[in-house]
């Protein structure tokens, strides 16, 4: 199983966002990396000083959160929905986003059903239920929200 550490995280995004500002060659994942930070530029600064992002406290109380965690989930979600693992998420995510006009806001709604599910997870001292997210994102995407 892939883990890494912090700092390897940290330095993956940073490093594929230096590459795609200098117009160097990506590999696919760094391609999609950039293009998630792409979207979001309230983090561009932060992703331009690799040592400072490797060093920074991007604990609870960090002014617009933690820039590495959001953009690692839009990196599952992506990787999720090009998989179809849990079965039926791109379904979900495809409709979701054009319920609300765009991919981004979908990764945001189902990052939220994905926080949920790690939380409950850690809570109960279980595996994550990909049942139960997949559900979420599904209320989300029909618009059936009474259990959310």
């Amino acid at each position: 199983m892939f883990a890494p550490s912090q700092e390897e995280v940290r330095r993956f995004f940073c490093g594929a966002w230096a590459k795609a500002c200098a117009g160097q060659p990506l590999q696919a994942i760094e391609s999609l990396a950039a293009g998630w930070i792409a979207e979001h530029p309230e983090w561009h600064a932060d992703l331009a000083d690799a040592a400072a992002a490797v060093a920074r406290d991007y604990g609870d109380g960090a002014v617009g959160g933690n820039p590495f965690l959001h953009l690692s989930m839009h990196l599952a979600i992506s990787e999720q929905c090009g998989i179809d693992q849990p079965r039926g998420i791109r379904q979900a995510v495809e409709l979701l986003a054009r319920r609300r006009g765009s991919l981004h806001a979908a990764h945001h709604e189902a990052m939220q059903c994905l926080g949920q599910m790690l939380a409950d997870a850690s809570r109960a001292a279980r595996p994550p239920d990909g049942d139960a997210y997949l559900a979420c994102v599904q209320r989300r995407a029909t618009g059936s929200m009474g259990m959310i």
